[in-house]
């Protein structure tokens, strides 16, 4: 049927399957979470089938577990250990290929062939994730070549959230729960005592191309009551949380209290392990690594993920910048919270609550930030 940006259309859930055969059709491959390890992360899907239909997640402290709902829901879940920066910024790639040879040593770029890739799935925090690693790559006078090429070529379908978990705070971030940021299609999952369907809005010519192959019927004013009331569940669950906090002052917040006692508390805590920049969807530091063969003929260099949390990351001719757990917490939340706006005039963090899940030894940035915040006002 012929659709117009502006409406939005009912899919019901046992048609999923069209949204992503029209994408693998348009020649894209599909991006999606899938079950692995006994979590939920993203990677290649060719079929509904593929999804985590009826499951869901439990997050907290240190803490994530995989458990059934009571429902088919293919979205009832929050976020895994990994983000989609995995495909746009790789963990690890080759920069270029050097050969000694008669003439001289040759350099040569390596240009990796770009998969057009559909990201089935992307929560509003990610999508804010996403315009943040777009500003530190694509803005300014330097570009990253490889992540503007990978970053062209992809269709991305958002869903809202409809469920929050305990980790969770982008509303204190500004960053969802409802999707806020351009997107090629929308959807919002909706399962009620007897239907179960997904609310479809196009957000670009893109999408709009994809949604005309869709079985697809007009949604009603009760369906978009019903996808406000899903939406604003999810507000609600973070409202009640104790891990909400006002985020307006942060910058200055931090500013003031660089030298506070709280910094060394945290440390003892501290693993340095990386794991909080490794899982985190905004992280972008890399390191390059040169290598050659035993004949001295060929060498090859690459970049790969790298962490302000090592000791080499800072590591200049006498020492590490560096040198200290202490030092190295402070310059990862001072950067993602205060010193981002400077640099890329947005913060650093969207909320997502992955470092809180996945840091082995339980601190919660959300309650540091909060602990900071009650001793600046004492």
């Amino acid at each position: 049927m012929k659709v117009q940006n502006a409406t939005s259309y009912i899919l019901l859930s046992d048609k999923l399957n069209s949204l992503i055969h029209s994408l693998q059709q348009a020649g894209y491959q599909v991006i999606g979470p899938v079950i692995v390890d006994q979590t939920i992360i993203y990677d290649h899907i060719n079929s509904a089938d593929d999804l985590p239909q009826g499951w869901t997640d439990e997050q907290d402290k240190g803490r994530y577990r995989l458990k059934r709902r009571q429902d088919s829901a293919y979205f009832g879940f929050n976020v895994g250990p990994n983000s989609w920066k995995k495909y746009l910024q790789l963990p690890r790639r080759q920069v270029w290929n050097a050969q000694k040879t008669a003439d001289g040593i040759h350099i040569e770029p390596v240009n990796s062939a770009i998969t057009p890739l559909a990201f089935l799935g992307i929560r509003s925090c990610e999508l804010h994730a996403i315009a943040i690693q777009d500003r530190v790559f694509l803005s300014g006078e330097y570009h990253n070549e490889d992540y503007k090429q990978r970053r062209q070529s992809i269709f991305t379908v958002a869903v809202n959230c409809t469920q929050a978990a305990a980790t969770c705070f982008c509303t204190s971030m500004n960053t969802g729960p409802a999707v806020s940021l351009p997107c090629d299609l929308e959807i919002t999952e909706i399962i009620n005592d007897n239907e179960h369907y997904f609310l479809l809005r196009c957000g670009s010519e893109k999408g709009e191309l994809i949604l005309q192959q869709l079985p697809v019927t007009p949604a009603t004013s009760e369906h978009h009551q019903q996808q406000k009331a899903a939406i604003s569940q999810a507000e609600e669950q973070m409202s009640a949380g104790p891990r909400m906090f006002d985020s307006s002052d942060l910058q200055a917040l931090l500013y003031r209290n660089y030298e506070s006692p709280l910094w060394s508390d945290i440390a003892e805590r501290c693993l340095s392990c990386a794991n909080c920049t490794l899982v985190c969807p905004t992280c972008f530091c890399s390191s390059v690594e040169d290598t050659t063969d035993l004949s001295g003929d060929h060498a090859e260099r690459w970049e790969q993920w790298d962490s302000c949390f090592t000791a080499d990351f800072s590591y200049i001719h006498g020492g590490s910048v560096r040198p200290d757990t202490r030092s190295r917490y402070r310059q990862w939340m001072t950067h993602k919270l205060a010193t981002w706006h400077e640099q890329f005039n947005t913060s650093g963090c969207v909320g997502c609550g992955r470092c809180v899940a996945w840091c082995p030894v339980g601190i919660d940035i959300t309650e540091e930030v909060i602990r900071f915040q009650k001793a600046d006002s004492s």
